[in-house]
C-alpha cells in the first residue's frame, strides 16, 4: 500500500508541475482550461494518497474496481462544506466541467485569483499530508502564476458572444467576484491585480494625481449608466451564501432552527415584492428564459431587517402570508 501512496504522490506532483507549465507558457491559448484539468488531477491524486495514509479505501464500496471521484475525495478530506480550500476546489472543478462548452480565456483575470490560491493551498497541503516540500521539484518563483490583465467588459462580452454564452460568462464572473468578497480568504482567492484608489491623505498615497486642468497627471470623475450585470451580481444561491456569512460575522442567530435558507429568502422576496424593485433585483431575459440576479443593496437590506428582530423575523414573515 505504501508503494501506491508514493506513486500517487509522485504523479500528483507531476500533474501539478504540468499545470503550472501550461499556465505560465504565453504561447498556449488553452492554458486556463489546461491548468484546471491538471491542477484538479493533482489534487485528486494527492488527496487519495492522504486517504490511504489514513487507512481508508479509495474505491467505491459497491464497485471495488473503480476509484472515488475527486468530488468524493474532497468531501471525505474536507468534511466541512464551508472550508475555504474545498470551496476553491469546487469552483475550479466547475470551471473544468464547463470549459469544453464555453470559451473562457477572456475571463482569465477572474479565475487567476482562484488559481493562485489553489496553487499555494496545494503546496501547503502536500507538506501537511505527505511531508513533501514542493520546492525540491520546482523553484519557488514558479509558484506565482503569470496572468493577463486585459479582461473584456460585460458590454464587450455581449458584443463578442451570443446572448446565451455571454450570459453564462458574466454569471460565472460575477459569482467569483461576490464569493471572493464574501469569503474574504486567501485560501479561496488571492487578488493579484493592482487597484488604484483616490485619497485626500497625501501621506498614505504612493503617488499624486489632480483633477486640475494644469496637472501633468490628470484624472476625471465620470458618471455613467450602470450595467445590471455589474450592479446586480448575486445569483439566488449567492444571496443565501452572502447573508449566511454576514450573519455569522455579526454573530446574529435567527430564531428559526434551519437558519437562513431558501425558504426564508423566498419569504423575503414575496413579502417585500423584491422582484418588482429594480434597486434589489434585475430580470434577465434570454429568448424564453427568465432569471433574476440581485444587488449588494439587497444583501444589506436583508441583514438590516434581520438585525431588528432576529428571533421573531421569520415568524413575522410567515404570519404575514
Amino acid at each position: 500500500m505504501e508503494n501506491i501512496k508514493q506513486r500517487l504522490t509522485e504523479k500528483s506532483i507531476e500533474a501539478f508541475i504540468m499545470g503550472l507549465e501550461i499556465y505560465n507558457k504565453p504561447t498556449i491559448k488553452y492554458r486556463i482550461e489546461g491548468f484546471s484539468f491538471f491542477i484538479i488531477n493533482a489534487w485528486e491524486l494527492m488527496l487519495k494518497a492522504a486517504l490511504i495514509n489514513r487507512g481508508e479505501s479509495i474505491y467505491f464500496s459497491d464497485k471495488p474496481d473503480r476509484t472515488l471521484s475527486v468530488e468524493n475525495v474532497i468531501k471525505k478530506i474536507y468534511t466541512d462544506k464551508n472550508t475555504r480550500i474545498r470551496l476553491n476546489l469546487e469552483k475550479i472543478i466547475e470551471l473544468r466541467n464547463i470549459s469544453t462548452h464555453y470559451i473562457t480565456e477572456d475571463y482569465e483575470v477572474k479565475y487567476a485569483p482562484l488559481f493562485q490560491a489553489c496553487v499555494l493551498n496545494f503546496v501547503n497541503e502536500l507538506q501537511r499530508f505527505h511531508d513533501v516540500d514542493i520546492t525540491k521539484y520546482i523553484a519557488q518563483n514558479f509558484l506565482t502564476i503569470s496572468a493577463s490583465y486585459a479582461p473584456l467588459t460585460n458590454e464587450e462580452i455581449k458584443l463578442k458572444y451570443s446572448p446565451e454564452v455571454a450570459e453564462k460568462l458574466i454569471k460565472h464572473s460575477n459569482e467569483i467576484d461576490v464569493l471572493s468578497s464574501t469569503y474574504n480568504s486567501d485560501k479561496f482567492a488571492i487578488n493579484i491585480k493592482q487597484n488604484l484608489y483616490i485619497t485626500k491623505k497625501k501621506a498614505e498615497a504612493d503617488f499624486t494625481v489632480s483633477i486640475s486642468s494644469h496637472s501633468d497627471t490628470k484624472v476625471a470623475v465620470v458618471k455613467d449608466l450602470k450595467d445590471p450585470s455589474d450592479t446586480h451580481k448575486y445569483s439566488y444561491n449567492n444571496v443565501i451564501t452572502a447573508v449566511q456569512e454576514k450573519l455569522k460575522k455579526k454573530n446574529i442567530r435567527l430564531g428559526y432552527s434551519s437558519g437562513f435558507n431558501q425558504y426564508v429568502l423566498n419569504l423575503i422576496i414575496d413579502f417585500y415584492n423584491i422582484k418588482q424593485d429594480s434597486k434589489y433585483a434585475y430580470e434577465h431575459i434570454i429568448g424564453k428564459q427568465h432569471s433574476f440576479t440581485y444587488s449588494q443593496i439587497f444583501i444589506e437590506f436583508i441583514v438590516s431587517e434581520i438585525e431588528k428582530s432576529p428571533l421573531n423575523f421569520v415568524e413575522s414573515l410567515k404570519k404575514s402570508k
